[in-house]
C-alpha cells in the first residue's frame, strides 16, 4: 500500500527526468492508477466471494453498477429521500446497504444451485438488471446513454476535519505540492491526483476490512466451502446462510467500487457498469493476481491496466514512441514487402487484447496460483510476512 500512496510523487519526479519519455510510455499514468484502486476494489469483491467459497459470480457487475447509478441519480436529484448535497461517504455507505439487500435476493435463489449453474444464474440476474436500466426513463431522456452530473464541482466527502481542508473528489484548492506542502517541487497537483489518494483511502480501509473478515472464523468457514463444502456441512455449519452473508458481503464493497467510479468519472451508463465485460476484468485480474489472495486481483489489474498503456493506441503508447523515435528510413525499411512500420501496427499498435489472451492462457496453463499466489507459496506465507525475513536471510548469506 505503501508503494501506491509513493507512486504519484515518484512517477511526477521521473517524467521530469532525462529519460521522461521513456517512463512516460513504460509507468501507468495517475488516471490509469485512479481505475487501477477502483476495479482493483471491485476485483478483489469478486475474489472475496469467488476465491474464498469457491462460487464464481459472474453477475456480479449487478452490484457495481447498483453503486455507480446510485451515486450519479443521488446527484442529479433523481432519488427520493436522498438530497444532491448528500455527502459521497453517505451515498457509497448507502449504495453498499442495497447491494447487500439486492445480494441477498439473489442469493436466496441462486445458492441453491451450485458450480456452472451458480454462475449463470447470478449472470441472468446481472443480465435482468442491464436490460432494465437501459429502458428506465428516470434515468433520463436517453437511458441508453446513461446519465452525467453537471457543473465542475466534486462531491463534498463528508468526513469531519476533511472538508475543512476543502478537499473534494474532483477538486482540491491549490496548483502544486509546493503551494500545498510547501516543498517547492514544483509538481501540479489537480483533481486527478486528490481523487487517487481520496478513492485510495477508501479502497485501503476496504481492503483492510475484508482482510479482517478472511482471517475471521467466518473467513474459515467460508474457506471450507471451498475445500469440502459437504465436510463443512456434516460438522455442523449451516452453509447455505454462510454463502449468504459472504455473498452479501462482498456485494457491499462492489457497489462502492461503482459508486467510487461513478464519484471519478462524474458520468454512468449501462457499458460501463452492468455489463459483463467487467466481471471478465475481475475474473482476468483474479487469475493473473491469484484467486483466493483477496489483494492479487488488485495486482492482477495494475498488470492488465499497464499493458494496455503501454500498447495503447493514444499518442504515449510505445507505438506512437517508437514511431517517434525511429527514422522514416527505419521505418520504411523491411524485406519481402513488409515494412518496420508494418510490423509496429500488426503487433504493438492496440494490441493489449492479443498479449493480454496469451497471458491468460499462460497463466491458467502454468501459474494456476497466479502472481500473489506463487509468491506466497514461494515464501511459505504471505508476502508481507515474510519478505522481510526472506531479505534478512539473503543479506546474511551476502555478508558471509
Amino acid at each position: 500500500m505503501l508503494a501506491f500512496a509513493l507512486y504519484p510523487i515518484v512517477y511526477a519526479i521521473l517524467i521530469r527526468t532525462p529519460l521522461g519519455a521513456e517512463f512516460d510510455v513504460f509507468l501507468p499514468r495517475i488516471h490509469t492508477m485512479v481505475a487501477v484502486l477502483y476495479i482493483g476494489l471491485f476485483a478483489m469483491s469478486f475474489d472475496f466471494i469467488s476465491g474464498y467459497t469457491g462460487y464464481l459470480s459472474f453477475g456480479h457487475s449487478l452490484f457495481y453498477g447498483v453503486g455507480a447509478y446510485l451515486v450519479v441519480l443521488t446527484a442529479t436529484g433523481k432519488v427520493p429521500m436522498l438530497g444532491t448535497e448528500t455527502p459521497f461517504m453517505a451515498l457509497l455507505l448507502i449504495a453498499g446497504v442495497l447491494a447487500v439487500v439486492i445480494a441477498v435476493l439473489v442469493g436466496l435463489v441462486s445458492f441453491r444451485l451450485t458450480g456452472v449453474y451458480f454462475a449463470m444464474i447470478t449472470l441472468g440476474f446481472a443480465e435482468v438488471a442491464h436490460v432494465f436500466i437501459r429502458n428506465w426513463d428516470r434515468v433520463g431522456s436517453n437511458p441508453r446513454d446513461g446519465a452525467t452530473i453537471a457543473g465542475g464541482d466534486g462531491f463534498a466527502l463528508g468526513v469531519p476535519g476533511v472538508d475543512a481542508l476543502q478537499v473534494e473528489i474532483g477538486r482540491i484548492v491549490g496548483t502544486s505540492l509546493g503551494e500545498v506542502f510547501g516543498l517547492g517541487l514544483g509538481i501540479e497537483v489537480d483533481e486527478v491526483w486528490v481523487s487517487f489518494y481520496a478513492i485510495g483511502a477508501v479502497v485501503a480501509v476496504c481492503y483492510f476490512l475484508m482482510q479482517r473478515i478472511v482471517h475471521s472464523p467466518f473467513g474459515r468457514v467460508m474457506i471450507a466451502i471451498r475445500e469440502n463444502e459437504e465436510r463443512a456441512r456434516a460438522v455442523g455449519y449451516d452453509v447455505y446462510r454462510f454463502k449468504l452473508a459472504a455473498f452479501a458481503v462482498s456485494g457491499f464493497f462492489a457497489a462502492i467500487a461503482g459508486g467510487l467510479f461513478a464519484g471519478y468519472s462524474r458520468s454512468v451508463a449501462p457499458g460501463n457498469t452492468f455489463d459483463l465485460f467487467h466481471t471478465a476484468e475481475a475474473l482476468l485480474a483474479a487469475i493473473i493476481g491469484g484467486f483466493g489472495t483477496l489483494a492479487g486481483p488488485l495486482y492482477g489489474y495494475l498488470f492488465t491496466a499497464s499493458v494496455e498503456g503501454v500498447l495503447s493506441t493514444e499518442h504515449h503508447g510505445v507505438a506512437r514512441y517508437l514511431r517517434r523515435g525511429l527514422s522514416d528510413a527505419m521505418l520504411s525499411s523491411g524485406a519481402g514487402g513488409v515494412t518496420v512500420g508494418d510490423v509496429i501496427d500488426v503487433l504493438v499498435d492496440g494490441r493489449a487484447d492479443l498479449y493480454l489472451g496469451i497471458v491468460f492462457i499462460l497463466f491458467v496453463l502454468y501459474v494456476p496460483r497466479g502472481i500473489l499466489g506463487t509468491l506466497r507459496d514461494r515464501l511459505g506465507g504471505t508476502v508481507a510476512d515474510r519478505l522481510p525475513d526472506r531479505l534478512r536471510t539473503t543479506l546474511r548469506g551476502l555478508k558471509r
